[in-house]
């Protein structure tokens, strides 16, 4: 509505100047500009009349204000006529009056329409309207009350009818239904026009618009037929203006509108013969009629104030402001333009001391930073700076000050204290006027951001301390702070810096906004965050020197670029990021304020949590082999592989032993979790290092990390669940067995050619961590004997696993000692075979020992099946052990074709499986096992089966002899030393 307005008076006045003469643009200006501000000043007179309204009763609410106005009227003349016939007729009556009636009448007549309070304090204004209508009632009441009963009232009987009527009157008024839906803004527009129009002296502000017109008309008619002297027209002219002046003033008291309506007419006329004799008929000079429209304009700023009556003061702003327009020529000065308009601006602000005129101040806004923009962008050069940048300052801080200065003249209404159009507006205007002073120079806008940023903070903390009711204002000076302070950072600095200076505010906000309980800020401040990660990459990947992280050759460029490791800009953004974002997580996770004022806060600080560790971890990671990737001169190649697994190593304990501290420190449960995460991250480290090397030699920082993994997880053993520490005291003991194992397949490699002694060291490694865990380990109070099961069953039986298979795997081998020679059970093979049955045995008894039973047995007592397993892998064992015998005494080939054609093979395979049936059979009877005599009964009837099918028909000569003889003498004495144990029952008869 505001623009339609405009737009209409930019008509209006144009047709006006175009038909009187007159310079077309400038009148159509001036008609665009009061159209533009009509609907303020409407609608400002319309809050003013329903502030009035509120106070004379819902009886007249509905009326409009004239006939409001003649009702006050009549009721006041009523009353003074009561009042005087009871001073006439009963002196005690008139006693009995109370003195509100009097204080009422005088009230009434002496406090003008229009006051301080109902312009500044519209809610202060209904409230002192209804107080001034209860005393009136009261005291009506009071006068009727003494006039019916003053032949029988008593002068103490009179006041307590005035209190009754006074309480009766004074009631609070019943809730108000719902207000129906508000007009449009048109009808507001028509309804304010008319209530302008026809409300209070219609007639006085008609005729002061057609006198406007008729002298206007006079003017143009007297200089088309030179009837007088063009000065002695303007002089008339001026003094008739004049004269409308005085008369309005006399009239201020008796008829507060009407006078108004004369003094506006005046200063108007004054502007328009000023005008008239300076650019229509050059009679006066510019030097010399800009003074005469400061005059004016201090006039009508001066008869505002001492009135209360904005709209004066609107009118003479509005003159002054458009005086250069008006009447330059364009070839003045920017340093005289502008000082007048700070002089102008020094009486706004002047006036603003005393009133909240919200219109006045946006005018001298409009026309300030608009007359300024409009002549920067036709007229400036970088040469004017110095001349120009000063009063861009001046009028920033007036403006800031008007702002302040409307907040505090209506900081007791609670309500609209802040002036959203000069609190944002102004520094909004000013950054981009800024901008365009201040473009080509290097950081100036950057420094002018920061130095905004600085000025609005230092006015937060003034509000906060000093003006604790003006929160809002106090709010929005913070955020211009903020906002200003993070304009900054990328105005100065590269996309990496400016996202981890981002960062970093975006984590204070979290903290300012968990204290003051702010969601709003609390969400930018998250997202500021996120966002701040996603612009470092994108930066990062298209800079000089830098590229995408995924892209290899990135490597050897950012690192050529940094030349340092950890100490370049890129590293320490991502710290940054990555600190920033921690931090936010412990705002919101690690402490209770955040948990009590909202339950999902918590949630959000795990994921901060998690954005921060990725950041961390990602950024440590990519720095170390950045760097190592720039020292071996290859981006996808890392010949300093070592190297950069020691700094993984160092890497990951720092983070791991940084977080406990924090834990510790802060009392923050979540930072547990990356002490959790290593010896994982161990595990992963010397997978890859067992992949390209020795783990442990190569890599000299793991058996420092496994230590102090290990330390690490005894500090922490009363925070965690047991079975959570159980699973991670395995996986270390898993993570060490292997390192120490594959060192010493790596290191045999080295010092022995390649075959049995590097397979045996997979059964060394194996079988003496077994042993070590099952044997002396097993007596320490922490950590075998404490997570027994973690060690003993988790991580031992895997050991026992490996070894078992292993063993049978090792029937492949030919074991061959080179170059030492080979004897049997005293080769690399057979001794670690031998080491490994041993820690099966030890393991074994271990578990017996600390009662971890399944079913409630021992394991030596166990199920049959492990049981004959072990024989089983103890009898193929020890063929195996004859074949490598026969293999390297006697020449045969350790091959299966070679071994089944060697008769000397079968026999002496014949003759083992006796003496091993043999030897079973003997245990059999000295035990009483059935079972067990069976097996080897079993093993000697395949025995003698393989003995006629197989070696009869490939056996000959000597070894068919011995093997037919041998075997026939085991036979004999296995029947005589090893008969079929008896049955238990038959063994307990015998015994009774």
């Amino acid at each position: 509505m505001r623009w339609l307005l405009a737009v209409l008076g930019f008509l209006f006045g144009a047709g006006f100047g175009l038909s009187y003469d007159l310079p077309i643009m400038e009148v159509a200006l001036f008609g665009a500009i009061v159209g533009f501000f009509l609907p303020q000043a409407i609608r400002r007179k319309a809050v003013t009349g329903q502030a009035a309204a509120a106070g004379y009763g819902q009886h007249t609410s509905s009326l409009p204000l004239p006939d409001r106005v003649l009702r006050l009227e009549r009721e006041v003349a009523l009353l003074r006529d009561e009042l005087a016939q009871l001073r006439t007729r009963t002196p005690a009556a008139v006693e009995a009056v109370p003195e509100q009636a009097q204080a009422a009448d005088a009230e009434i007549f002496a406090t003008p329409p229009t006051s301080v309070d109902a312009e500044v304090f519209p809610a202060a204004a209904s409230a002192n309207a209804a107080e001034r209508d209860t005393r009136i009632d009261a005291a009506a009441a009071a006068a009727a009350s003494a006039a019916s009963g003053m032949a029988t009232a008593t002068p103490a009987a009179m006041p307590a009818t005035v209190a009754t009527s006074t309480t009766t009157h004074g009631a609070a008024p019943a809730p108000r239904p719902h207000a129906p839906r508000g007009p449009d803004p048109f009808e507001r527009a028509v309804a304010g026009i008319r209530g302008w129009l026809l409300g209070g002296n219609t007639v006085v502000r008609v005729g002061m618009v057609v006198l406007f017109f008729g002298i206007a008309f006079l003017l143009k008619y007297a200089a088309d037929n030179d009837l007088f002297p063009i000065e002695f027209r303007l002089a008339g002219v001026a003094v008739a203006a004049i004269v409308l002046l005085a008369i309005g003033w006399r009239l201020r008291e008796r008829s507060h509108a009407y006078g108004l309506v004369l003094q506006g007419g005046g200063i108007g006329v004054l502007y328009l013969t000023v005008f008239a004799a300076t650019r229509l008929y050059a009679l006066l000079p510019a030097g010399a009629s800009l003074p005469l429209m400061i005059v004016i304009c201090v006039l009508s700023a001066l008869l505002a104030v001492k009135q209360n009556a904005p709209t004066l003061a609107f009118m003479g702003s509005a003159g002054g402001f458009l005086a250069p327009v008006l009447l330059s020529t364009g070839g003045g000065s920017h340093v005289m333009l502008f000082s007048y308009y700070a002089l102008l601006n020094a009486g706004i602000l002047a006036v603003a001391w005393f009133k909240a005129w919200r219109s006045l101040n946006l005018l001298g806004f409009v026309f300030t930073f608009g007359i300024g923009a409009a002549w920067g962008a036709s007229a400036y050069q970088p040469a004017l700076f110095a001349s120009t940048e000063p009063f861009l300052i001046l009028f920033f801080l007036m403006y800031v000050g008007i702002a302040l200065l409307y907040a505090l003249r209506r900081e007791l209404g609670l309500l609209h204290y802040v002036d959203g159009t000069l609190v944002f507006g102004t520094p909004l205007v000013t950054i981009l006027l800024q901008a365009a002073l201040v473009q080509g120079k290097e950081f100036a806008l950057a420094y002018s951001a920061l130095a905004l940023a600085a000025f609005y903070l230092l006015l937060a903390a003034w509000l906060r301390r000093g003006h604790a009711r003006l929160a809002l204002l106090f709010q929005a000076m913070l955020a211009l702070a903020v906002l200003f302070a993070t304009l900054a950072v990328p105005l100065a600095f590269t996309g990496p810096t400016t996202s981890a200076v981002w960062a970093v505010e975006g984590a204070a906000i979290v903290w300012i906004s968990v204290r003051q309980r702010r969601l709003l800020a609390l969400g930018f401040a998250l997202l500021l965050q996120i966002a701040a990660g996603f612009v470092f990459l994108g930066a990062q990947a298209y800079l000089p020197g830098y590229g995408p992280f995924w892209n290899p050759a990135s490597l050897q460029g950012s690192a050529a670029a940094a030349l340092l490791p950890v100490l370049n800009g890129a590293y320490i953004g991502k710290v940054l990021i990555a600190l920033a974002a921690l931090f936010s997580a412990w705002q919101l996770n690690g402490r209770p304020a955040a948990a009590a004022w909202r339950r999902e806060l918590p949630a959000i600080g795990v994921a901060m949590a998690l954005w921060g560790m990725l950041w961390w971890t990602a950024g440590g990671f990519y720095e170390i082999y950045r760097y190592f990737a720039y020292r071996s001169s290859l981006a996808d190649v890392i010949t300093h592989w070592n190297y950069a697994l020691d700094a993984d190593v160092l890497f990951v304990l720092l983070t791991a032993w940084l977080a406990h501290a924090l834990r510790r420190g802060l009392d923050w449960p979540l930072a547990r979790w990356p002490g959790v995460a290593l010896p994982p991250a161990l595990a992963l480290i010397g997978a890859v290092a067992s992949l390209v090397g020795a783990p442990l030699s190569d890599v000299v920082a793991l058996p420092v990390g496994l230590v102090l993994s290990w330390l690490l997880l005894y500090r922490e053993r009363d925070d965690f669940a047991p079975r959570l520490l159980g699973a991670l005291h395995t996986l270390s003991f898993w993570t060490l067995c292997a390192l120490l194992t594959v060192e010493g397949y790596v290191r045999l490699g080295d010092w022995v050619p390649e075959g049995t002694w590097q397979w045996s060291a997979w059964a060394y490694g194996y079988g003496m961590m077994l042993l070590l865990v099952a044997g002396p380990a097993a007596r320490l109070s922490w950590p075998v004997r404490r997570h027994a099961h973690a060690y003993l069953v988790w991580g031992a039986t895997p050991l026992a696993l490996l070894l078992w298979a292993w063993s049978l795997l090792s029937v492949f081998s030919d074991g061959s000692a080179a170059p030492l020679y080979y004897l049997p059970l005293l080769n690399p093979l057979d001794v670690a075979i031998v080491l490994a049955a041993l820690a099966g045995v030890v393991w074994v008894r271990r578990l017996d020992a600390l009662g971890l039973r399944p079913a409630g047995r021992p394991y030596s007592q166990g199920a049959p099946l492990p049981r004959a397993l072990a024989a089983l892998t103890a009898f193929v064992w020890l063929n195996a052990m004859l074949l490598r015998t026969l293999h390297h005494w006697t020449g045969v080939a350790y091959d299966l074709d070679a071994l089944s054609a060697s008769t000397l093979v079968q026999a002496a395979v014949s003759v083992f499986w006796t003496v091993c049936a043999l030897a079973t059979m003997i245990v059999a009877t000295r035990r009483g096992s059935r079972p067990l005599w069976f097996t080897g009964a079993g093993l000697l009837a395949i025995t003698v089966v393989k003995l006629f099918l197989f070696d009869l028909s490939y056996l000959s000569g000597i070894s068919r002899i011995v093997a037919f003889i041998g075997i026939g003498l085991l036979l004999l004495l296995i029947g005589y030393f090893s008969p079929l144990p008896p049955r238990k029952a038959e063994a307990t008869e015998t015994a009774s």
